[in-house]
């Protein structure tokens, strides 16, 4: 008998269908991505933020099984799921104190980058996607903690969403399809279960293409610099770090879920939504309290949406705003490394005060916090990068050993952005003059290179460098990331 190799193969679409496939599977799963050599733990939080996120989601289908968003019996739901289903508070605390985890990894994972300068060029759309990731991490978060219909869910609800009422001309017509009543009811818990449900999946999704994105520009380091000779394979390295990472986080996690499940709440949420009793503090969760520090700093309501919508662009925005940074490892930035820790100072002590009640003088100090947190970003940090480059300029010009250390190690993405034209001869020559023998010959190459491509010049080696320096040998030019 005759087989045809058209029924031993299927058809073409299907077989390019299954090769891209194949090729995003692997080009995100990290299975062959290749990573400096040098990376230090900070670099595992990115993937602790993963793991809880699919924890958060699968715990999330878990308890969706036994949810029933009806104001009348979904604060009993909650009892019974603690108390009578086979595992059920294991499953809650689980959901419950993952998200402070999980907030936590992604907090940690932006103070690296800022403090490392991972948010610069090229990785503009990788930074701007996770701050992405982080708003929609708070809508979800905030949706989540209304649903156990709580005295201080029922409250953090009615105090957040009636801001939306100050924005002129639209606030009423937004609040009410946000309700879906003339107040808080059935529709609106219905409304904020599906949306709780819906939005983790889209923060998957733009996860896989955050992970994408860095994969597609590469990992940035503790020196700041990309090297491109000196990678390791992820797997196994990197996995096997993770996943110690991840056995030491989880140690901690499930003391918290099992010993101390509650310690990250508020007791007044233990009581059921009584729209008649005001608490004496409204205060939410932990990670929404600098931003509500900074909305309770004005008494003004459409202000307030101001400034929070001011902060997190300001954060959306800092590739931006500090773009022009010839160095950009605060390690080797002593003005920068020193701002970035009152920073991270300022962000700490905006939620301590978002805590603390709106009285004298805690309110006072929540509006001066609000004012040195957009000074550090829009006025400080680009001041202190000028400073900065001013000092490194005038430093490299006038130390030769500096110069040609600099000149080999340090290529600022801006002078190649604006000599596109030039790279490939660029390259070429680097590569000859490379292989010339030091004398009048190399000399004279390299200054008519330098004539032709006068804006090139800092890439280039000198021809004659310091003696300590002569035994040197560079393949390949490093570029400042």
């Amino acid at each position: 008998m005759v087989y045809s190799s058209r029924i031993l193969y299927p058809p073409s679409f299907i077989r390019l269908w299954v090769r891209n496939l194949l090729f995003i599977i692997t080009k995100i799963s990290g299975i062959f991505y290749k990573s400096p050599a040098n990376l230090s733990y900070w670099w595992n939080f990115g993937f602790l933020a993963l793991f809880f996120l699919i924890s958060q989601i699968v715990t999330g289908i878990f308890l969706a099984m036994f949810y029933s968003a009806n104001v009348e019996i979904v604060f009993g739901i909650i009892f019974d799921l603690t108390s009578e289903i086979y595992y059920g508070w294991w499953l809650r605390n689980i959901h419950a104190n993952g998200a402070s985890f999980f907030f936590l990894a992604v907090y940690l994972h932006m103070a690296r980058g800022i403090y490392y300068g991972s948010f610069i060029y090229p990785r503009q759309l990788l930074w701007v996607s996770g701050t992405i990731i982080w708003v929609l991490m708070i809508a979800t978060a905030f949706l989540g903690y209304i649903l156990p219909w709580g005295q201080m869910s029922f409250w953090g609800a009615m105090v957040i969403t009636s801001l939306l009422g100050a924005i002129p001309s639209l606030g009423n017509d937004i609040l009410f399809l946000l309700w879906g009543s003339y107040s808080i009811d059935n529709a609106t818990l219905m409304r904020f279960y599906s949306l709780h449900f819906t939005l983790p999946f889209i923060i998957m999704a733009l996860s896989i293409l955050h992970i994408a994105l860095l994969h597609e520009y590469g990992s940035s380091n503790p020196l700041g610099i990309l090297v491109k000779h000196d990678n390791i394979p992820f797997v196994p390295y990197y996995g096997l770090k993770d996943l110690f990472s991840i056995i030491l986080v989880l140690i901690v996690f499930l003391i918290f879920v099992t010993y101390v499940p509650d310690m990250l709440g508020h007791s007044d949420n233990f009581n059921i939504a009584n729209s008649l009793v005001t608490p004496a503090h409204i205060v939410p969760e932990w990670y929404f309290l600098p931003l509500y520090a900074i909305l309770r700093s004005v008494t003004n309501k459409l202000l307030g949406i101001v400034l929070i919508g001011a902060s997190i662009l300001c954060i959306l925005l800092l590739p931006f705003i500090c773009k022009n940074f010839i160095i950009r490892n605060s390690t080797f930035r002593p003005f920068y490394c020193c701002a970035v820790w009152f920073f991270f100072i300022i962000c700490l002590l905006l939620g301590w005060i978002g805590s603390l009640p709106v009285i004298f003088p805690y309110l006072l100090i929540g509006q001066h916090l609000t004012g040195f947190f957009f000074f550090w970003i829009l006025i400080l940090f680009p001041f202190i990068g000028f400073i900065e480059n001013l000092f490194y300029i005038i430093y490299v010009k006038f130390n030769p050993t500096a110069k040609y250390l600099a000149y080999i190690f340090v290529i600022p993405y801006e002078i190649l952005e604006k000599n596109k034209q030039a790279l490939p001869v660029l390259w070429a020559n680097f590569t000859a003059f490379e292989r010339m023998p030091s004398g009048k010959a190399k000399y004279d190459a390299v200054t008519a290179f330098h004539k032709r491509y006068p804006c090139c010049y800092p890439i280039l080696p000198q021809p004659s460098p310091p003696a300590k320096f002569r035994r040197l040998k560079v393949c390949y030019p490093r570029v400042d990331v």
